[in-house]
């Protein structure tokens, strides 16, 4: 066991602080302000001397008279031979302690020696709250915890914070904020740097980006593309795909909710008053990152850490930050909403009701909005250069008057005055808020202007209506009705993110059925010779790419696995309750992502060809047959069962609902692993560089970023004859370089040069004058001749330079 000392409450020091405690409450009269102060010293905190001191904010046992006296710190100290990289369960003896805290208002607080410290080498003591009620012990987690190295529904660890941030190799970058540096824009009215805005970033989800589907497996591939730039070497096909950008936005971080039938990350096995044994792993749960629980936000997901330690996403955020042309690193912050076990772990204070996403928190409660905020604090303290507030119109709250819910706009503007600190280097991110209000009311996608938190803080970027999540580039017709969302792009699309490939619309463009014929448009014929090839073309194309990287403003994002051309859906195996019918929706992944010699590959489908499945016609069979079932039968699973046991499949004429959860994990787990880039590796050398190519273009030239001036010009030609021709004219600030593009976003080839844009443009009494003399091709798509006049097919571009 170890030897660390004994647990002892430190009575002056915890008398200090409740003093501390008592002045703050009397020096706010405002609740809010008050409680903003306390959150900052909730959870636990190493001190220089080694003393920690804890906080929690326990409203529930005041509530429920819990007298004082029984509220425990448990502490539970692991033998230093533990390692919290493993995944598989072992039974583990922790020394086991307790010390008495003391109560002010709803807080519990104490100073505490002989808790050991979590490091890079070593797990730390593990701790939550305890009180006794009703003849049993019950505990309480730290939803301020920075590292839960079994999971937020274990015990959390005291990690040594001030060392990881002292020994973190990007240091320098830091401590360059605020002079000279590109990276930061001039110095707000506080005297604090605010990291600009990318020139172009891609979207990465950790768990399918390497094999290793580990933050330490991304930091390999960018130190591997810094050390290949710096030594000249040439990058492998499938590493263009990561490089050519100054950000990256990493899908959420934060620790997920588990399957409570399925997942046992932390099980106590014995226990006595002096030790406790438990099976412990760390967690494997696949998700794509949206179903946080809140609690131990902070922390970084510990399913996503390979060696278990908080130290490797600082890792991974070093080694962007190093590269020749540093990578801004940019957190997907999902704290607009918990998953339904989230109410398992926070108080009833935390969370105002059910919501569509699992729970509603409750953004007007004092204390419950300054945690939040500190939880935001405290991760992007590991590093984050800018923060990306997934789903902003989800932040809403209940107005009492009016008996409506409202956007909490104050709650966004308090998130945008949150400030990091690094390497003794205090600064403001780059705010980036995904927010699609009046979505979901009915006419969202007509109603929303994607410009509201824009307009209130003009320094943020919101993503546009082009990356907004519900897009299907693979039908056709898309570029001719979305004509007046990108032609906003273009009139004032400067602080809006771009591009058509992401997360959410990859996953929605699979869910499409390609075989309906009324009520859709059908799909583009002219992207590819099936359905997969449509679906990689449409989010990956030539025009679309050269269209955000080479003319339109904004920020152009990419996702990895749309330039990996990989499979990517909807994939998560947390939910017992819905995973049956979140798989049943999937069911035409099979047509847009799986051919015939995927499925025969034997490195995928592992799981449903052990349960019988042979072919992808008759996985599909299957499928259709489920969603079916779920419509008929209300989503009734016994029911379903009987219903599909009457028909011919693979799994048996004697279904039961266990039976159709365990089918439900295995396709999650078969989906997980196909989309694993590490399948997809093999790379066409022709389209990665010129991607790669397009991406360098835009950083020759960041003044694209800028909306377009007096004298540009965009429009697409009409009509249309077959071709939805894109085309426009940007000249540069200083007036030294002229651009003239054009793009065949879809349909029949056209053939087009400045002499036919210029014509075109004339009919048009408020074009300007197009020059016809002059114009060299300065980047085509890898079909397209370098010639003034070419013929550009489905998804071909053209970008023509001259020198006024």
């Amino acid at each position: 066991m170890a030897t660390d000392t004994d647990l002892r409450l430190l009575e002056e020091p915890t008398d200090e602080l409740l003093a501390w405690h008592r002045e703050v409450a009397a020096e706010h009269d405002d609740p809010f302000e008050a409680a903003k102060v306390l959150t900052d010293r909730l959870g636990a905190h190493l001190g220089d001397d080694g003393r920690v001191e804890v906080g929690f904010w326990t409203p529930e046992l005041v509530d429920a008279g819990v007298p004082a006296e029984d509220v425990f710190l448990e502490v539970l100290t692991p033998p230093t031979d533990v390692d919290p990289a493993d995944t598989d369960a072992r039974e583990v003896t922790f020394r086991r302690e307790r010390v008495s805290l003391r109560r002010e208002g709803e807080y519990h607080w104490g100073v505490v020696d002989g808790m050991r410290a979590g490091t890079r080498a070593e797990l730390g003591s593990l701790y939550h709250l305890v009180y006794r009620a009703d003849g049993a012990w019950q505990s309480i987690p730290d939803p301020l915890a920075y590292s839960v190295p079994f999971g937020p529904f274990a015990p959390a660890e005291l990690y040594d914070l001030e060392r990881l941030d002292e020994t973190r190799a990007d240091r320098d970058y830091f401590e360059a904020l605020g002079t000279d540096d590109e990276r930061v824009s001039t110095t707000e009215h506080d005297g604090l740097p605010r990291v600009d805005p990318a020139v172009s970033m891609l979207e990465i989800h950790p768990g399918t980006a390497t094999e290793a589907g580990s933050l330490a497996g991304l930091a390999d591939v960018y130190e591997e593309i810094a050390r290949k730039q710096r030594a000249d070497e040439p990058l492998s096909p499938w590493e263009r795909n990561f490089a050519g950008y100054d950000a990256v936005q990493v899908m959420p971080v934060e620790p997920l909710t588990e399957n409570s039938e399925e997942h046992e990350f932390w099980s106590v096995l014995d226990e006595g008053d002096d030790e406790l044994t438990a099976a412990v792993s760390r967690p494997d749960a696949m998700n794509w990152g949206y179903d946080i629980v809140v609690s131990a936000f902070s922390a970084p997901n510990p399913a996503i850490l390979e060696s278990g330690r908080p130290d490797e996403l600082v890792d991974f955020i070093a080694a962007c930050h190093d590269l020749p042309r540093p990578i801004r690193v940019v957190f997907d912050v999902a704290l607009g909403h918990a998953d339904d076990r989230g109410a398992e772990l926070l108080n009833d204070r935390y969370i105002l009701g059910p919501g569509m996403y699992g729970k509603h928190l409750d953004y007007t409660e004092p204390t419950a909005r300054a945690a939040f905020l500190e939880m935001q604090e405290r991760k992007m303290d590991f590093g984050a250069d800018g923060i990306r507030v997934d789903g902003a119109q989800d932040f809403t709250s209940y107005d009492e008057e009016t008996g409506e819910m409202y956007h909490d706009d104050d709650f966004l503007e308090e998130m945008d005055l949150v400030t990091q600190e690094v390497a003794g280097t205090e600064y403001r991110p780059w705010m980036v808020y995904e927010d699609g209000r009046p979505w979901p009311r009915e006419d969202w996608e007509l109603a929303s202007s994607y410009r509201a938190l824009i307009e209130q803080h003009p320094h943020s970027f919101q993503w546009s209506p082009i990356t907004f999540a519900h897009n299907t580039p693979a039908l056709l017709t898309f570029w001719a009705t979305k004509w007046w969302r990108v032609r906003e792009v273009g009139e004032f699309g400067g602080n809006w993110l771009t591009g058509v490939a992401n997360h959410d619309t990859v996953r929605r463009g699979t869910q499409i059925d390609p075989t309906v014929s009324f009520n859709q448009s059908p799909v583009n014929p002219y992207l590819g010779e099936d359905y997969p090839e449509t679906l990689d073309e449409a989010y990956d194309n030539p025009a679309a790419a050269m269209l955000f990287h080479c003319f339109l403003p904004g920020v152009p994002m990419d996702f990895v696995h749309a330039n990996m051309r990989a499979p990517w859906g909807f994939v998560r195996d947390t939910d017992p309750e819905w995973n049956v019918k979140v798989v049943s929706e999937e069911s035409n992944f099979l047509y847009w992502q799986v051919r015939e010699e995927d499925f025969a590959d034997p490195a995928h489908f592992r799981r449903v060809k052990d349960l019988g499945f042979d072919s992808v016609d008759e996985l599909h069979t299957f499928m259709d047959a489920l969603s079916a079932a779920v419509d008929a039968t209300d989503y009734d699973l016994s029911v379903m069962a009987a219903m599909l046991s009457a028909m011919d499949q693979p799994l048996g004429d004697d279904l039961s609902a266990a039976d159709l959860d365990a089918y439900a994990s295995a396709w999650m787990r078969d989906v997980y692993d196909f989309a694993n880039l590490s399948h997809w590796h093999d790379q066409s050398e022709e389209r990665t560089a010129a991607r790669l190519e397009t991406r360098e273009f835009r950083h020759d030239r960041s003044w694209l970023r800028d909306d377009l001036r007096e004298g540009d010009y965009f429009t697409y030609r009409h009509p249309t004859d077959g071709t939805v021709l894109y085309y426009g004219i940007r000249t540069s600030p200083t007036g030294d370089e002229q651009l003239l593009f054009a793009a065949n976003m879809e349909g029949v080839p056209v053939e087009v040069s400045p002499e036919s844009l210029a014509a075109d443009a004339a009919d048009d009494a408020n074009a300007p004058e197009i020059p016809t003399d002059g114009w060299d091709p300065v980047l085509t798509a890898p079909s397209v001749d370098e010639e003034t006049t070419v013929e550009l097919a489905n998804a071909d571009a053209v970008v023509w330079r001259r020198e006024p």
